[in-house]
């Protein structure tokens, strides 16, 4: 028994993560879901979700959001924790597994702002964003959606994604073996929290995360004051010149999007700026210059007029990323695939997995009860859904989830594999299938971003629920828990994301709405799949002259850039960090480069500080910037409460040419001087 126990020692060397909790047995699975992890997850649920809408409906990006969920979790639940201690109420003590059940169930709910269609293809089905980008905007192509519509169709299509991924996990992270980069970040995160050197960083995050959240918040309000006026304020700043200004290049002093600037890596920010110089700076001022030539139309939103160059355009390299990245992905995932067949790893497991295996295999969910959950969930939406949109058929919803689970397959392996989902890759191809299949006079438009989402919904948040099992398995975290915390987290989603995107259409009410160029929420992504939507409906007959013959060298553009990046990759070489991002670059060809500056500003910030002291930002950068985007959005509230009271704020702050300035002199100086 001694000699046992020696060798048990031993095999935990200093390497090893769960020795340092051998002390500690894991909770079993129902105590491991607690009231107050509940609590928390709807509170936090509310704040991430709104975060990731406001983002998604800005600019079209919504950062990650799993490391922050993660730290936000852990200072809430264990200052609650210590608050009650103090005032003598006995409580349990925070473990790592419930702090994982509390992360997983605000990842459950915001993901479903990004992978719901609340940001993406909800939105392209109103009358206004098919309006802005010249597509057919009455009758059957268009579709209003109410709350009730949208709560009734988050929860059919919600929960889909969860069962399609429970019979993956163990083929997944047991036999495979992958690696799911976010999943296993996170699972570092919260191993190192819950030791006594963990704790001591989990405070000093904690501690940036609210001095930013303040900052930022008090920032947003000092703005308020000076925004009088249209046009007004510091969100126009005209860093790079008045010529710049009017082709929307400045800095609007945005700390949400400087935020999201130092989460994103450098390509990403510089992809986004050349993108904006291409497309703002030299194609749309030579293609305007042919107006009267090869156009005639003067609206800025007529697919027959300027919009029908960008539009397509920007759709052309979104294809060829797209069909790039499966091609790739698929290849990849395939060789991967026969190689785990081929060869066994005889290799013995070490005492970290052979007690991560005992737990993750004990707890598993069955899969008959998956399998028969999604059939059901099948046959309700193949029966519900064409009744609350018209345009679509039993078949073609049938036929979706039939798809579904193949795909999600697919897009789990290469996730798990490079950190990548094709869902939304997925999503766009099915809307042209789909829009081209049911066709323009029997609204394929609205039809087609309906099939999309659904491959959306199901196939991409598949494929990040599978990242929350795999840090499952790495803190002993029974997979029932995760279960049960992934569907409380879907069930707040389908209730919170629903109200929240109401919401935002609300405050985009006045003037602009939600979707509209040039509104605080002009939608991109929602732009993005209505332009793919109405091409796959109205095909090439309604562009302008050449536009078709200006869409071949973006795609090839796109293909080219794309392999030129996987070769860099693979053969190390040294320009492999310089090569931008394809569909980073895109996003500007839809809405315009107003926020790149922000956003490459906040690169500017991590690049600096990593320079004065890397470690401290490594630690801290990505707190420092959820705060900034936190305290930012936390002012849309009162702000918009301000509105809807009638309140103005009292000062106009405006900046003007020398000519400009010299006019006014003349014209309204002395009257203002002059004696009453």
């Amino acid at each position: 028994m001694a000699g046992e126990d020696v060798a048990g020692e031993k095999d935990r060397d200093e390497a090893s993560v769960e020795a340092l909790f051998a002390g500690q047995a894991a909770a079993p699975w129902w105590r491991q879901v607690t009231a107050r992890s509940v609590a928390t997850s709807v509170v936090l649920g509310t704040v991430f979700s709104f975060m990731a809408m406001r983002m998604g409906l800005t600019i079209g990006l919504v950062p990650s959001i799993n490391m922050s969920a993660s730290l936000t979790s852990f200072f809430v639940v264990r200052s609650w924790t210590r608050l009650l201690g103090r005032c003598g109420v006995a409580t349990p003590a925070f473990s790592r597994q419930e702090n994982v059940v509390v992360q997983t169930c605000v990842i459950a709910c915001a993901t479903l702002a990004l992978y719901g269609g609340f940001i993406s293809f909800l939105p392209a089905m109103s009358g206004t964003v098919a309006r802005a980008t010249g597509g057919p905007a009455t009758g059957n192509n268009v579709y209003a959606l109410h709350a009730g519509k949208v709560v009734a169709f988050s929860f059919i299509t919600g929960f889909s994604s969860l069962l399609v991924t429970l019979p993956l996990t163990k083929v997944m992270i047991l036999d495979y073996k992958l690696l799911y980069p976010t999943g296993s970040a996170i699972a570092g995160l919260v191993n190192s929290f819950h030791t006594p050197k963990g704790a001591a960083t989990a405070s000093l995050q904690v501690s940036a995360l609210l001095k930013s959240v303040f900052g930022s918040l008090s920032w947003a309000m000092f703005q308020w004051f000076y925004t009088g006026g249209d046009g007004c304020g510091f969100q126009a700043f005209p860093l790079l010149g008045l010529d710049a200004y009017r082709r929307r290049f400045y800095f609007d002093f945005s700390a949400s999007l400087v935020g999201v600037g130092i989460i994103c890596p450098y390509v990403v920010n510089l992809s986004l700026l050349l993108g904006a110089v291409l497309s703002s700076g030299i194609l749309w001022p030579l293609l305007q210059a042919k107006q009267g030539t090869w156009y005639t139309d003067p609206s800025p939103t007529s697919l027959r007029g300027l919009n029908g160059y960008k539009v397509p355009m920007g759709i052309a390299m979104v294809l060829g990323d797209c069909l790039f990245q499966l091609a790739a992905v698929t290849i990849r995932a395939a060789r991967s695939c026969f190689h785990h067949q081929g060869h066994v790893d005889a290799a013995p497991a070490s005492y970290d997995e052979r007690r991560r295996i005992q737990c993750f295999q004990s707890d598993h969910v069955p899969t008959g009860l998956a399998l028969a959950g999604y059939l059901a969930l099948a046959a309700m939406a193949t029966a519900l859904l064409p009744t609350m949109f018209p345009q679509v058929r039993f078949y073609h919803v049938a036929l979706c989830y039939a798809m579904a689970p193949l795909m999600a397959f697919c897009s789990s392996y290469a996730s798990g594999l490079t950190d990548w989902s094709l869902g939304t890759i997925y999503g766009k191809l099915a809307i042209f299938v789909f829009g081209a299949w049911v066709g323009e006079a029997s609204g394929g438009a609205v039809a087609g971003l309906l099939a999309g989402g659904l491959v959306v919904v199901v196939i991409g948040n598949s494929s990040e629920l599978m990242h929350d099992f795999k840090t499952a398995y790495l803190t002993l975290t029974s997979p029932r828990s995760m279960f049960a915390s992934q569907v409380i987290g879907t069930a707040l989603g389908c209730v919170i994301n629903p109200l929240l995107f109401i919401g935002f259409q609300t405050m985009g009410g006045g003037h602009h709405h939600l979707g509209e160029p040039g509104s605080p929420y002009p939608a991109p992504m929602a732009m993005a799949y209505r332009g793919i939507a109405n091409i796959s409906v109205e095909g090439i007959r309604t562009l302008p002259k050449h536009a078709i013959m200006l869409c071949v060298p973006c795609f090839c553009a796109a293909l080219c850039l794309d392999g030129l990046t996987s070769v860099a990759a693979a053969n190390n070489w040294r320009i492999k960090g310089y090569l931008p991002n394809v569909m980073a670059m895109t996003i500007p060809f839809f809405i315009g480069p107003a926020f790149t500056i922000d956003m490459c500003v906040g690169s500017l910030i991590v690049f600096l500080w990593r320079r004065a002291d890397r470690q401290a930002a490594n630690q801290l950068s990505v707190v420092v910037a959820s705060g900034l985007i936190c305290g930012d959005g936390l002012w849309s509230l009162p702000s918009s409460l301000l509105a809807m009271f009638k309140v103005q704020p009292p000062i106009c702050m405006k900046f003007l040419s020398a000519f400009q300035h010299d006019q006014m002199q003349q014209h309204f100086v002395p009257y203002l001087t002059a004696p009453q």
